[in-house]
């Protein structure tokens, strides 16, 4: 599963690799030419069954090996996929896109998570609460919740099902993740890693199959006792609706349309680099991606050219070409949402100052696009454009540039640019968002809680908040 060669992709089950019950498979693309380059099994409901059992015999084992030796396996599986990168970084760039680099960081990453919630699991630490009867002990216990579903995007196709699957294990759970079957090979890839590090059969599993029955029947299913899911809100309220009725523990990451604010004495040309290079790594396909470029009137004009320039000089191709900065669209639906975007911008009185337009007639290839000058009614102030396109308005006062940034009921990131600490200070105070960065590029590291308010989603992936929800309380008083 790591040499460079695409391979086929099979179910883990039991630590097993193994194909669906029924045979059938699906193809996987090259998002850089559009043609097949693997296949991936494809899940039934039997094939269901079997891994809910192991996950289920998994569960029983792991919540009863000791925190320091799961993190004894965790540091294992990180250690080998820290080997494999280079591998493992290819696969995900002739599945998904990215470039090479942004890939491979992307892997290594990844490893960094492992290594930190492996340490974070062995400082779970329940409490003891003195008792108002000196004959007793009362105790607070912290307890793996139980076998948890994960669901997860292409996008990040690491990165998303690692920061589940590390806060699962950490505190004892077994950890089933339907991953995408367009980006199959890095997520087996990275659950080899555990297999190889001698994590025991069943804490861990992989299906692929049809979203819809696959989510539908694991949710309700009364081996799963915690959901976490990754995607559209759309979807997400979905799962979460379903999720509801079987009174299951929840765990949203969903999506955003991040605003940047350029306030009056921002540094512009720091602005460009660190937003403009954030705008469009994985092509934009990136839930905290900077979308909506609120820029101060008076700065409005040299930030646009700026950050024109800098799109210009990005160099589009195949993300395993010597020199390529951004990659095709992960796949065709998304040329068609940019076509719309841009579009629909346009006829509502945008400027397209670069881009704005498909690049060849093979892959999946979309021109790095600026829009500036554009309208609130236009689409891309109010639905997460997830490609690369930046859409650029002026205002006039810091009190409208933080009205238009919470009118829309996303809340996941947002970004700012200024050298006054009492902006900062305001911004820090109102802006509704999960994540802000001020002055910088995103900087989601694992010790910090990653996560969104309104409809962006609920709880935390990252930092020693992710791992609340896959713990259960007890409550435990002793009579001496």
């Amino acid at each position: 599963m790591t040499n460079s060669s695409y391979p086929d992709i099979r179910l883990l089950i039991d630590n097993e690799w193994v194909d669906a019950a029924s045979g059938k498979t699906l193809d996987v693309l090259n998002p850089a030419t559009g043609s097949p380059i693997g296949k991936v099994a494809h899940a039934g409901i039997e094939d269901l069954d079997r891994a809910l059992a192991a996950a289920k015999k998994g569960f029983e084992t792991w919540r009863n090996v000791s925190a320091h030796e799961r993190s004894a396996v965790m540091r294992r599986a990180a250690g080998l996929l820290r080997e494999r990168a280079d591998a493992v970084a290819r696969l995900m760039t002739q599945e998904q896109g990215k470039p090479l680099a942004e890939a491979r960081i992307e892997v290594l990453a990844g490893c960094d998570i492992i290594e930190w919630f492996a340490e974070e699991g062995r400082r779970t630490y329940g409490r003891i609460v003195p008792s108002r009867n000196l004959a007793a002990q009362q105790l607070v216990l912290k307890e793996p919740v139980g076998p948890v579903a994960a669901f997860t995007p292409w996008n990040f196709p690491i990165n998303q099902v690692v920061r589940k699957l590390c806060a699962a294990l950490a505190t004892g759970c077994s950890f089933l993740v339907k991953a995408p079957e367009e980006t199959p090979a890095s997520p087996a890839a990275l659950l080899a890693a555990f297999v190889d590090a001698g994590i025991p059969a069943g804490v861990i599993g992989l299906v692929f199959g049809n979203p819809a029955e696959i989510s539908s029947y694991l949710i309700a299913h009364p081996v799963i006792r915690k959901i976490t899911f990754t995607g559209s809100t759309p979807v997400g309220k979905e799962l979460a609706a379903l999720a509801g009725r079987h009174m299951k523990r929840v765990t949203m990451e969903l999506g955003g349309h991040a605003p940047v604010i350029i306030a009056e004495d921002a540094d512009v040309a720091l602005a460009v680099k660190a937003a403009g290079g954030a705008k469009f790594r994985n092509a934009g396909q990136v839930c905290i991606s900077p979308t909506r470029f609120l820029v101060h009137r008076s700065l409005k004009d040299e930030f646009a050219q700026a950050l024109i320039k800098h799109a210009s000089g990005l160099k589009l191709g195949d993300g395993l070409a010597e020199g390529t900065t951004i990659g095709p669209l992960a796949n065709a639906r998304r040329l068609a949402a940019m076509a719309h975007v841009v579009e629909d911008a346009r006829a509502k009185g945008a400027t397209v100052a670069v881009g704005g337009e498909r690049v060849g007639s093979a892959g999946n290839f979309f021109a790095p696009t600026v829009l500036t000058d554009v309208p609130l009614e236009a689409d891309v102030f109010n639905n997460e454009p997830f490609g690369p396109v930046a859409a650029v308005r002026a205002f006039d006062s810091l009190d409208e540039a933080i009205a238009e940034a919470n009118r829309l009921p996303f809340g996941l990131a947002g970004y700012a640019f200024t050298r006054s600490i009492r902006t900062a200070h305001v911004l820090s105070q109102r802006l509704e968002v999960g994540m802000l960065w001020i002055n910088q590029p995103a900087a989601p590291t694992a010790e910090l809680p990653f996560g969104g308010v309104k409809d962006s989603g609920y709880g935390s992936e990252g930092g020693p908040e992710a791992m609340e929800p896959y713990l259960v309380t007890k409550t435990v008083s002793i009579m001496t």
